[in-house]
């Protein structure tokens, strides 16, 4: 094999679009990168599910491809996932259920009921999992309401991390971080609810064992040896949820340093050393490890806004649009011309935690075309966006330093709309692959391969930094009231249509969301 030197770990990211498997040596260096997209299937409204099967032969071919391109012993792999995924297992382990995602919003009605009873913010500050649609305590409801057959099959409800490890390591097992987002484990006992399991008609003998992040597998089964060309007593980490592991990979492991990451969707995060939901319940609260711990919000809408203005505003330019599309955005000046757009395309999440808003351009005029449209919509990410920093900030934490990562930050356009929205300079690191890189920086941690989490933040280099505009920070600053306002104005209108939905034409089939 040549050199024989430790120490690669390999971060395994379990996506919403595609898994990627990315080597990395403990000086941070990334060695080699495989990535498989599969499709997110929605077969129709609101619901939004993926094949297990399909994500777990994504994991092998990724893996596989690492391992050979890279050609030294691997110390070991360290997993990421997407999280609020579930699905319904028989007793041998096989799906019984899609794996129902984050995005799917099926349970809206569930989810409503549950937030407003006492105990709905009750379970909130209790498992730091807002009660909304994407958490699957929800979606356990619905099962039982509209599928009780298959709820009545089912043996073991999991995640799609832990489906994939069961196939991996032959373990059943879930993590902190995992279990954090579910709204079915108490984040300050790092047990199980009762009250959620009751609520949700499950008992914990259907559930993963829970474990630490930094727990490690030591042996892979023999099927997944031969097919990733690993040693079958390869170490496994179990590892993490990916925005927590997001946050590590860019570096923002100190209490003050905000993670913003716009992928498909977004999110805002910030690290805190202990877990607490604000007494609105306006933001999440996930675990990292036993005294790291990220508390944020994320948003539906990402650059998923992108991909749609390109089919609805400009079809003719096709697919792979975005550089022609953010040219066009560039033409319209800040603010819009006073157009705003509520970004709501699939619902949202923070930090209103409700399905019930849909899409909507205020302010339209004769004069506005379609460059203003198309900025109107990247403004409108960005000001969810500080939406949810403001309720960060509302729920007692400060926020002193923001570092961002994802597809958006190839566009120096919208690099700099984020820091004038913000109102902050906003840094971006070298080219890191976030939560692959978080997993594997986590591995390296319980491996023994470096002392501490903590040498994220002296690994990832900063390369460039948006600083804020004065004049547009000010004008965004003077919008966002007015953006703020326009949530709770239109419920009315937004419940009306939701009434009115069953006697209209059926919605247009969704597009499915850029990789």
């Amino acid at each position: 094999m040549g050199d024989t030197t430790p120490g690669i770990v390999i971060g395994v990211d379990l996506g919403t679009t595609s898994t990627k498997a990315v080597a990395f040596d403990v000086n941070g260096d990334q060695l080699a990168h495989h990535s498989v997209g599969y499709p997110l299937d929605e077969p129709q409204p609101g619901y939004a599910e993926q094949d297990p099967h399909a994500i777990y032969a994504a994991a092998i071919e990724s893996i596989r491809t690492v391992v050979a391109e890279v050609g030294r012993p691997i110390a070991g792999l360290a997993f990421s996932s997407v999280m609020h995924s579930l699905i319904g297992l028989d007793p041998n382990g096989n799906p019984l259920t899609p794996s129902v995602t984050w995005a799917d919003s099926r349970a809206a009605r569930q989810a409503e009921r549950l937030r407003a009873v006492p105990s709905g913010l009750a379970l909130h500050r209790r498992t730091g999992t807002p009660v909304h649609p994407m958490a699957p305590l929800p979606k356990l409801l619905w099962y039982a309401e509209q599928e009780p057959t298959t709820f009545g099959r089912v043996a073991y409800w999991v995640g799609i991390k832990d489906w994939v490890l069961l196939r991996f390591c032959d373990a059943l097992m879930t993590d902190h971080s995992i279990a954090s987002a579910t709204g079915l484990m108490d984040i300050h006992q790092l047990t199980w609810d009762e009250e959620a399991l009751g609520i949700a008609g499950i008992t914990e003998e259907q559930l993963p064992e829970l474990v630490p992040t930094t727990r490690v597998l030591r042996g892979v089964t023999a099927e997944a040896a031969a097919a990733t060309g690993l040693p079958p007593d390869t170490r496994v980490v179990v590892g993490a949820g990916d925005g927590p592991l997001a946050n590590l990979g860019l570096g923002a492991v100190a209490p003050g340093v905000m993670a913003c990451s716009i992928g498909t969707s977004g999110a805002m995060r910030v690290m805190v050393e202990h877990p607490g939901v604000d007494p609105l319940g306006g933001v999440f609260c996930y675990a990292l490890t036993e005294n790291r711990w990220v508390v944020g919000g994320a948003i539906n809408n990402g650059g998923l806004v992108l991909g749609w203005a390109g089919d609805a505003l400009a079809p003719e330019l096709g697919e792979h649009a975005e550089a022609e599309l953010l040219a066009e955005a560039a033409k319209a000046p800040v603010g819009s011309g006073g157009l705003i757009m509520l970004p709501y395309l699939l619902s949202e999440r923070a930090p209103h935690w409700s399905a019930l808003p849909r899409g909507a351009y205020v302010g339209l005029t004769h004069g506005h075309r379609r460059t203003h449209l198309v900025r109107a919509a990247l403004e409108g990410v960005c000001q969810q966006l500080a939406l949810v920093m403001a309720s960060v900030r509302a729920a007692g934490n400060e926020v002193r330093e923001i570092r961002a990562s994802g597809g958006f930050a190839r566009s120096p356009l919208w690099r700099q709309m984020l820091a004038d929205v913000l109102g902050m300079p906003v840094r971006f690191p070298a080219g890191h692959e976030g939560s692959s890189y978080g997993a594997a920086l986590l591995g390296m941690q319980a491996l023994g391969l470096v002392a501490s989490i903590d040498v994220a933040a002296d690994l990832v280099e900063i390369t460039e930094t948006a600083r804020p505009e004065p004049a547009a920070a000010a004008t965004y600053a003077s919008l966002l009231p007015v953006y703020a306002e326009l949530y709770d104005a239109l419920v009315p209108a937004f419940t009306s249509l939701r009434r009115l939905a069953p006697g209209l034409p059926p919605e247009p089939p969704p597009t499915p969301p850029p990789s």
